[in-house]
């Protein structure tokens, strides 16, 4: 048999069954049709709010794009701050 993908949103139903209705991880992969190995994967994956792990692929990425939207925004703040200071130098006698 072929190796089976599944989504994001499965995965997080599969996590809230443990995390938030007291299942076992035993119980909600023989319910859900799926290996407990993977299920306790995801478990590390996914917290309670339905965000990637810090440390998982998915994590790192988000937390890559929230950085390089940081430094855009910071860069914009320091180039406004040169300009100003380079007018506020030309006012000054």
């Amino acid at each position: 048999m072929g190796r089976r993908t599944f989504s994001r949103d499965f995965k997080i139903s599969a996590v809230g069954l443990v995390q938030r209705q007291g299942y076992t991880v035993a119980q909600a992969a023989k319910s859900l049709g799926v290996e407990p190995a993977s299920l306790r994967g995801w478990l590390k994956q996914y917290p309670l709010d339905g965000t990637p792990h810090p440390d998982s692929p998915a994590g790192l990425q988000a937390e890559l794009r929230r950085l390089r939207e940081e430094n855009r925004r910071l860069l914009m703040e320091r180039e406004i701050l040169r300009k100003a200071a380079a007018f506020f130098a030309k006012e000054s006698p």
